[in-house]
């Protein structure tokens, strides 16, 4: 009997640390994730003010960089979630009816965003999709010109320079991350994000791009 009692006890406490093992996603855990994000922007853009080619337009090519989130779970289910990362170089090219000048410039950007976020299924379980949604704060800096872009708004002057603009805006998330231990995990995402702004150039004219990218990405997590 006195064996069978010992033998209880090592099995129970097996159990219960099992089970804090399996617990890797409940309240009061922080999560940090590191990844690579690949950012598309779906850009609709209105004509170049005048004095420019009527029809002169901009689309803004796709970027990726390395990106980092920090996770605090709230509830078993409920959790928020910060998301920033190394700034995205993206191309501006010529659209309408200077579609077939190619590169006239680049500019970067970093957007920080915060998401409220809540989890499906168990806690304890290996797989958890989840969706979120919250604000985003887009700065576009460093832009630069191109010799295509001096030629068409400014032959024969000095180079013409692009200037970005600060804007907020908002963005959906889906996802869903595999447990791979007790503390290590995988995760990828798809976000959408609702943005604009205004691109101005040196010379005068401006445009405003509705960007409305979407993001995917993917990462590897810990939790804490």
């Amino acid at each position: 009997m006195k064996k069978q009692s010992i033998a209880s006890a090592l099995v129970a406490a097996v159990a219960v640390c099992g089970a804090g093992a399996a617990h890797a996603q409940a309240a009061g855990n922080v999560m940090v994730q590191l990844g690579w994000n690949k950012i598309m922007p779906k850009v609709r853009s209105s004509d170049l003010s005048a004095p420019s080619l009527p029809g002169s337009q901009i689309n803004i090519k796709s970027a990726s960089a390395v990106f980092a989130t920090l996770t605090y779970m709230v509830t078993d289910d409920i959790s928020v979630e910060a998301l920033g990362g190394l700034p995205y170089k993206h191309d501006i090219v010529g659209a309408g009816a200077v579609s077939g000048v190619g590169k006239i410039g680049s500019i970067h950007q970093i957007s920080p965003t915060v998401l409220l976020q809540y989890r499906f299924l168990e806690s304890l379980g290996p797989f958890r999709p989840y969706v979120g949604a919250g604000p985003t704060f887009a700065k576009f800096y460093g832009s630069s010109g191109s010799a295509a872009l001096t030629a068409f708004t400014n032959p024969g002057g000095p180079p013409t320079k692009i200037g970005g603009d600060t804007e907020w805006g908002g963005t959906l998330q889906a996802g869903a991350n595999y447990k791979i231990d007790k503390h290590w995990f995988l995760d990828a995402e798809i976000l959408k994000t609702f943005i604009s702004t205004k691109a101005q150039l040196s010379t005068g004219q401006e445009t405003r791009a509705r960007l409305n990218p979407i993001a995917i990405n993917a990462s590897i997590g810990y939790t804490f």
